[in-house]
């Protein structure tokens, strides 16, 4: 999917990578994602080193690519240049969204983390992101000290925006309903999907909700 056609369709499960050193083991598991309706992937590792996260990348954005995926790299500008993929997704200390703009080019895609602060999505929206996310809107095992954001800023960021919105932090499917309810065009969802003991399965769940509200 192109970073113009992707932008279009900013809608569904946005399934986050594990951190993962076994890059077979991860790729099999993002192919089940994908199978079961995941249209965004985020490259999210925090412990790899740079040679595995460019490796891994350059792997998931081929798998990607040939599936109609689309693919977009967490924290690191560089590396989703290097590998082109679809974009990029910064948080509060990623760097600028404007440099990362500037060196991406405006086809790709940039999303901010803005945490439980309407504020910083209204300048990110000013300064041309495609899409900003909030949360943790429930307690999270890959962040359990993440700041907690309400269900009514999700409320408020979907009237006051003009960019897709995604939800993130410890979301399962009996909370899901509820966030898209709410205005959430995305679901960015890690545990929930990748540790299932049927990744497509649970894939498939979380896309469904999206199919049963279009």
């Amino acid at each position: 999917m192109t970073g113009g056609a992707a932008r279009r369709a900013l809608r569904g499960l946005y399934a986050i990578t594990p951190d993962a050193d076994d890059t077979e083991g991860l790729l099999s598991r993002v192919a089940a994602a994908i199978a079961g309706g995941a249209r965004f992937i985020q490259y999210r590792n925090k412990t790899a080193g740079p040679a595995l996260h460019l490796e891994q990348a350059r792997a998931l954005q081929s798998l990607c690519a040939g599936r109609g995926a689309t693919l977009i790299i967490n924290d690191h500008v560089d590396i989703a240049l290097a590998v082109n993929a679809e974009g990029v997704h910064l948080g509060a200390e990623d760097g600028s969204l404007v440099r990362a703009r500037e060196i991406l080019g405006p086809e790709k895609l940039i999303g901010v983390s803005c945490y439980n602060r309407l504020e910083l999505a209204h300048a990110a929206q000013t300064n041309g992101v495609d899409y900003v996310a909030f949360g943790s809107f429930f307690p999270s095992r890959v962040k359990p000290g993440a700041v907690q954001a309400s269900v009514a800023l999700l409320e408020t960021a979907k009237r006051e925006l003009d960019v897709p919105v995604a939800a993130i932090g410890g979301i399962t499917l009996e909370h899901a309903p509820q966030l898209i309810a709410s205005g959430a065009d995305l679901l960015a969802v890690i545990t929930a999907v990748f540790d299932a003991g049927d990744v497509t399965q649970a894939a498939r769940r979380f896309s469904d909700l999206f199919e049963s509200r279009s």
